[in-house]
């Protein structure tokens, strides 16, 4: 026969029988080596195995007289079947062992699947050819034999190289050998890698691989794996791994009805297996779905699992996105093949891969698409479920988790909403529609404690609007309508609901439901966020506060949010609402500044036609162009050039039809008109691009073309920036229109100037008698003194751009003769007006004003022109209507006279024009500024008039520039203008000094820093913001230790002391006194706003020294006596300590992570926590040898000064050490070993407020379950410093015992007070608060005749100098009595005491009289 011969040339009969029992015996674990001269001729013929496989093929099929026989065969001819499985397993554990040979791994493989051949054969039970450690073995000959790629693994061997290094400083360990072991097999492995395989060798594996694969698959379809679980695991294994083993050209086909022989790649012979081991002739119920379900979880997850780690992820390469397609669109044809069976094991599998989500947005998304997918599959009673459960996941604790969430909500979003069938569970239905995704999963983390969630939940919100569903933009918009939508969720949540356990359960290996629990930050404010109605305004105003939001990742995605609204018509393009994305593109960060650019740009795209739109784009992109940040500059010029410049075209190639042509010219129009103000950046612009050469011939004759009609101001606008840098340009039409304007009246003031502007740039290339009649109509035109004030500066400055030539001289005598002459003409019309008897009451006012104004501007080119008569006709303008009077008690400022005419009534408008004009001429004439400045000054002290005051604060600080010296003495008096009623002269000082301060004009001495402080709290928000901005952004910059050099005198300033030897000893007027005055108890709030303004600009280093040096200079000068302690020093004192509790005095690095964030799960972040928590332990030490050598004994000694004064300081003292010992709880008695009374008490107020503060979470959660809050005392003033609350009573409802309750407590928790805000809240120890209400309080004994043991405040054990603090008073009405039980024992050995917060009460009257009265009354009755 020719299976037999086939069989002789494996040497059966030449094999040892010890040899066989000794494989047989060890089951296929460990063989000794075959006899190597039978070895070498079975591989004489290398094709021995695929011989007898094909002989063996024919007794394999379904014919049951041939198979029956092969049994009977080997018994007839002496084949033993033990001794040929022997032999089949040496091949193939040959080709399991290191570095197999090419040869070996072939051999390994075609044993393996002659094995599995003899499975298939009926009998082969009986026949005990089955062995199941050997079948295991030949399932994982493919991946073991085939190569492994080697850029693979040496990416995944520098991983565990990374992880498996000792971190420095650490002493070495066992695990060490570990890592050495696992060098040694890396060696190995390289070995390995470095063996070559031709094309030919691999194409001969992949030949042999696909023949176990077929072999295997058709054993599937003849036996069951029911009873061997541990085998069809590995099939399953086996299956996953090859899913993504090559690529599959065109479709994959998942149908069972095709034959093993026509499948041709691996990824379908493997999905042909796995549908194969779905069915139920390999496990009852599902559990043989379940095992196939769960190893494909981690295909879907781009994952490779691993039996002892946690499992990797794998790049997203081709392959790998490949392989998780065909996985997703194979359950989804299992669920369609076997839809009831397979439903429960779908929405599991969602459950598992949300649960094992990892952050990285890649995998996030890829995981939600498959989510989608899957869904998609799932009847609506299904679908409902796993969105209530996702709902439940989306309020979860991880970070991640509510990342993925938000994701798989988007992906559903896009799809269908489902109409609600009859057989989905009413309970059910609301989970179904769209609205409920967008109000209650992307909107509801609007507000998540961690800024990665915020931000992506707010991007969700905006992508939602560019989604093809209109239910989704519905939704959205009914977040924002006026009548307020509620979201879809019942608000009535059940006990057991509010108290779900806060972790999750961890089923991922068993592939169970899991069950997940919201987060814990969100339950308890559950009950308020799903009964609010949302409000049109509050939302915007939430907006707002997310587009200031600290982290930017979060004002990226809020303000990529506020761009959709506006886009689609949510919310109105108001300019308040455009404001939001115009004034972010001046952030402090440079990649929201880009994303406010960008976000301007999509507006602009999407509604160009918008007036509104059109401004906020101007308002925000031009002021870019001079950012500091080079990149954000960059950007800016790229939409500039991409909106305007690009589309200028010829007015022929103009058409109205398109929009961006029409769009370009608005925004230009725009510039001419409403956003004048943003020329000088337009300007900036055109000189970066001057050097580029960015603007031809022809586009300069393009601009030409439209220098008539509606466009010509915008044409002259551009024509004005270009004509500097520009090619030679057709100076025909640039005259021609000059010949036009000059000889019509003055229609549009910013398209003069241009012109003006222009005519001034080709000035050098006229001719003479051109440039000669030009000035001609210049001053003409002067002369008649009917321009616009604007347009008069542009005439003079054209006029002196025509003057100029390469000789000196002639430019100064062309100046002295033109504006000479200009001059002269302004001082006749002056005299002639004011030298008259009635010449200020008939006066026009307006030609006074172009004179005064034409005076000033000309007199700066020729100042050898001005006489000494101009300076007194200007000055007499500036002469007072009335004399001032002094008020009763005051004096008048002494000042220099005015002038010796007699008082005149000038307009206001008239005045302050003077002012400018006499500024201009002080300018070039320093006598005269000598004799005016003391007159400014004086105005500004006395001064009435707004425009006036304004101006000389303007005229002062030009004058600063060019008179440093002589003007620098009068800084005070300009700085005392930060105070004034009127909030335009206190922004325009506060400007014009940031200005001088930047330049070096000024230098920060005297008072100057503090008038600069005080305005961080000006009445007017948007004056202490600009004062916010130039203090940080700007000064801040120059001086970086501007803020610590000037704390401590803050603290002495604003408190107006004076007694200290050092601090706050410059020179003050008793009106500036009580103008920048902070001190007392109203301006306490104000105060502490400075002083954490400041404090929060600190760094480490400088809060460490702050610290340090204010109890050195303040502190300490109270020990020694240095400084009296009186009302004002305990002023100084308290708001010392106050300042010192401040939670922006505690150093950055000894604070832990925010609120809410989640740690992240890599080797970066674990460094830099690992880097922090020494940083902390550090500086801890440092800190706290600086506390304790030169702190506690200052406070010691402190504490026992106030004591023994009764000092109300006291309280703000403890509330300080509170605070401060928070961080060394365990070492108070180690501290404070000097005073054992204050180390008892400090470490008895601790356990308090922790106390404290756990009853207070547990009442806000009974609170929130009962619907019912105490009424705490009601207290409508915040508390401005630390220990402000120290005397606020607390109440409770009568006769009962409530846990005192934080002001603001029924208001949620996110207004909760944090444990440093708590602790100083806290009181002095000793003073007693009262806990119950009493309608009597009087001092009682509870009598009975019972002796009294003790009071309710003095400790049943003997304690040394302890001091008590609040809630331990029992103080009650005598009424309120505890009959039976204990409580009566222990009340009547108790002695109530009356609070000391309490009113005294009225000494009783007794009815006593004295003997002698008594006698007198007795001799009456007698008579």
């Amino acid at each position: 026969m020719e299976l037999i011969r086939a069989l002789q040339l494996l040497k059966l009969h030449s094999v040892s029988t010890a040899w066989v029992d000794a494989v047989w015996d060890f089951e296929f674990t460990d063989t000794d080596p075959l006899d190597p001269v039978i070895e070498e001729e079975i591989k004489e013929d290398p094709g021995v195995f695929k011989t007898v496989f094909l002989q063996l093929l024919n007794f394999s099929n379904e014919d049951d007289d041939n198979t029956q026989n092969v049994w009977v065969v080997f018994g007839e001819n002496g084949v033993s079947a033990k001794t040929l499985v022997a032999v089949l397993s040496y091949f193939i554990l040959s080709a399991n062992a290191k570095r197999p040979s090419l040869e070996q791994r072939l051999h390994g493989l075609q044993a393996a699947s002659l094995y599995l051949l003899l499975l298939k054969i009926p009998g082969s039970v009986a026949n005990k050819v089955y062995h199941q450690i050997l079948f295991d073995t030949c399932l994982n000959m493919p991946l073991k034999c085939w190569p492994q790629d080697s850029g693979k693994k040496r990416k995944k061997d520098s991983v565990k190289s990374s992880q498996g290094d000792p971190k420095p400083g650490k002493r070495s360990k066992p695990p060490k050998k570990v890592s050495a072991e696992m060098e040694i097999d890396d060696d190995e492995d390289d070995v390995e890698e470095e063996m070559y395989f031709s094309a030919q060798d691999l194409l001969k594996l992949r030949e042999g691989i696909v023949l176990l694969v077929r072999t295997l698959l058709k054993l599937l379809e003849r036996i069951s794996l029911r009873d061997k679980p541990q085998s069809a695991d590995s099939c399953v294994q086996l299956f996953t791994q090859l899913t993504n083993f090559e690529p599959v050209i065109g479709d994959l086909s998942f149908s069972q009805e095709r034959n093993v022989d026509q499948l041709e790649s691996l990824p379908e012979l493997s999905y042909h297996g796995l549908g194969l081991l779905c069915s139920t002739i390999h496990g009852e119920g599902d559990e043989c779905r379940r095992r196939v379900f769960r190893k494909l979880l981690y295909v879907i997850l781009m994952m490779k699992a691993q039996e002892r780690s946690k499992p990797c992820l794998l790049a997203p390469s081709q392959a790998v996105c490949g392989a998780r397609d065909h996985a997703i669109l194979f359950i989804s044809h299992i669920v369609d093949e076997q839809r009831e069976a397979t439903l429960p094991l779908l929405r599991i599998l969602v459950q598992h891969i949300c649960h094992q989500m990892v952050e990285k947005s890649e995998y996030r998304t890829s995981g939600a698409l498959a989510v989608g997918k899957l869904m998609a599959k799932m009847p609506c009673q299904d679908y409902a479920a796993i969105v209530k459960w996702l709902y439940k996941f989306s309020q979860n604790n991880k970070v991640a988790f509510r990342m993925f969430a938000l994701d798989v909500a988007m992906v559903l979003l896009k799809q269908s909403e489902r109409d609600v069938e009859d057989t989905v569970d009413p309970e059910l239905a609301v989970f179904l529609s769209h609205r409920f995704l967008v109000h209650n999963i992307v909107y509801n983390h609007r507000n998540d404690v961690s800024p990665t969630v915020r931000g992506h939940a707010l991007h969700c919100l905006a992508q939602c609007l560019e989604l093809g569903s209109q239910n989704a933009t519905k939704c959205v918009h009914e977040l924002f309508s006026n009548t307020g939508a509620q979201t879809m969720l019942d608000s009535a949540r059940s006990e057991q609901t509010l108290k779900r356990r806060e972790t999750v359960q961890k089923t991922a290996l068993t592939f169970r439901t899991i069950e997940l629990t919201k987060h814990k930050s969100m339950t308890t404010t559950h009950r308020s966020t799903m009964n609010t109605s949302l409000q049109h305004e509050d939302t915007m105003a939430l907006f707002k506060k997310h587009v200031s939001d600290p982290k930017t990742n979060a004002r990226k995605s809020a303000l990529e949010t506020v761009m959709s609204l506006l886009k689609h018509g949510v919310i109105t393009c108001s300019m308040e609402n455009l404001s939001i994305l115009s004034e972010r593109c001046r952030d402090p960060a440079v990649s929201v500044k880009k994303k406010a650019l960008q976000c301007l740009m999509d507006l602009l795209a999407a509604l160009p036609e918008n007036r509104e739109v059109q401004e906020a784009w101007l308002r925000g992109v031009l002021p870019a162009v001079m950012d500091s940040e080079s990149s954000v500059q960059e950007k800016a010029l790229e939409c500039l050039d991409h909106v305007i410049i690009t589309h200028i075209k010829n007015q022929g190639k103009y058409r109205d039809g398109d929009t961006s042509q029409r769009l370009a010219w608005d925004l230009l129009g725009l510039m001419c008109e409403k956003c004048q103000d943003l020329s000088r950046y337009f300007s900036k612009a055109f000189s970066v691009w001057a050097p580029q050469q960015k603007f031809t011939p022809a586009f300069v004759n393009s601009l030409l073309s439209h220098t008539e009609g509606e466009r010509a101001a915008a044409a002259w606008l551009l024509l004005a920036k270009i004509a500097s840098c520009s090619p030679k340009l057709n100076y025909t039409t640039v005259l021609d229109t000059w010949e036009n304007t000059i000889r019509s009246p003055v229609v549009s003031v910013a398209m003069t100037c241009h012109i003006l502007s222009v005519m001034g740039d080709i000035a050098s290339n006229l001719n003479d008698d051109t440039n000669a009649r030009i000035v001609d109509d210049l001053m003409g035109w002067l002369k008649t003194f009917s321009l616009p004030l604007e347009v008069i500066n542009s005439c003079v400055d054209t006029l002196v751009r025509f003057g100029r030539s390469d000789n000196t001289q002639d430019t100064l005598r062309f100046l002295d003769r033109f504006c000479g002459e200009l001059v002269s003409v302004c001082e006749s019309y002056l005299s002639g007006v004011i030298l008259q008897e009635k010449g200020a009451m008939d006066i026009n006012e307006d030609l006074l004003v172009k004179h005064l104004y034409t005076l000033g501007v000309t007199s700066l080119h020729c100042p050898s022109k001005v006489g000494k008569r101009i300076f007194l006709l200007v000055q007499s303008v500036l002469t007072p209507s009335e004399q001032l009077v002094p008020a009763e008690g005051q004096e008048l400022p002494a000042s220099q006279p005015l002038s010796q005419f007699k008082p005149n009534s000038m307009p206001t408008v008239v005045r302050a024009h003077a002012v400018i004009t006499l500024g201009k001429l002080c300018l070039q004439h320093e006598e005269l500024m000598l004799k005016y400045l003391p007159v400014f000054a004086r105005e500004l002290e006395v001064g009435t008039e707004l425009a006036v005051r304004s101006n000389v604060v303007v005229v002062m600080c030009d004058l600063c520039v060019r008179y440093t010296n002589t003007v620098s003495r009068y800084i005070p008096n300009i700085s005392a203008c930060l105070r004034d009623k009127q909030p335009i002269v206190r922004e325009q000082t506060l400007i014009m000094l940031t200005n001088l301060l930047q330049e070096e004009y000024v230098k920060w001495k005297g008072a100057l820093f503090f008038r600069f402080a005080i305005t961080l709290v000006d009445p007017d928000p948007a004056i202490a913001d600009l004062c916010e901005y130039c203090l940080v952004d700007l000064l801040l910059k120059k001086s970086p230790l501007m803020f610590s050099q000037h704390f401590i005198e803050c603290i002495f300033h604003f408190n107006s002391y004076e007694k200290h030897k050092k601090y706050n000893k410059f020179t003050q007027t008793e009106s500036e006194k009580c103008r920048f005055s902070l001190r007392g108890q109203p301006n306490q709030g104000k105060r502490f706003r400075i002083y954490r303004f400041l404090l929060k600009n600190f760094t480490d280093e400088q809060r460490f020294n702050i610290s340090t040096k204010i109890c050195q200079d303040i502190l300490a000068s109270f020990v020694d006596s240095e400084l009296p302690l009186d009302s004002q020093g305990s002023e100084l004192l308290a708001d010392t300590f106050d300042v010192l509790s401040l939670k922006e005095m505690k150093l950055t690095a000894m604070s832990g992570p925010a609120a809410g964030e989640e740690p992240q799960e890599d080797e970066m972040a674990m460094a830099k926590a690992v880097i922090q928590v020494a940083q902390k332990k550090l500086v801890s030490q440092v800190q706290k040898k600086n506390f304790v050598e030169n702190v506690i004994p200052i406070i010691t000694s402190l504490k026992k000064m106030l004591e023994e004064q009764h000092s109300p300081v006291l309280k703000h003292l403890m509330a300080y050490l509170q605070v401060t010992m928070q961080d060394y709880r365990s070492e108070v008695k180690e501290l404070f070993a000097a005073d054992e009374q204050l180390a008892a008490e400090v470490e008895y107020n601790l356990k308090q407020f922790e106390k404290e503060k756990q009853q207070q979470e547990q009442q806000q959660m009974e609170n929130q379950m009962a619907n019912f809050t105490m009424s705490p005392r009601q207290n409508g003033n915040g508390m401005a410093s630390p220990a402000q609350a120290a005397n606020v009573g607390r109440q409770t409802p009568r006769g009962g015992f409530a846990t005192p309750q934080h002001p603001h407590a029924n208001k949620g928790p996110a207004q909760t007070p944090k444990s440093a805000d708590a602790l100083r809240r806290r009181t002095y120890a000793g003073m007693l608060t009262p806990v119950r209400s009493h309608s009597s309080p009087t001092v009682f004994s509870t009598g009975r005749g019972k002796q009294v043991g003790r009071a309710i405040s003095t400790p049943q054990a003997s304690i040394n100098e302890v001091t008590f603090g609040e809630q331990v008073s029992a103080i009650c009405n005598e009424s309120r009595r505890v009959t039976g039980g204990i409580d009566e024992v222990e009340e009547e050995s108790v002695l109530h005491l009356m609070s000391p917060e309490q009113q005294k009460p009225v000494p009783r009257q007794w009815n006593v009289e004295s003997p002698l009265v008594q006698k007198q009354k007795r001799s009456k009755k007698r008579l």
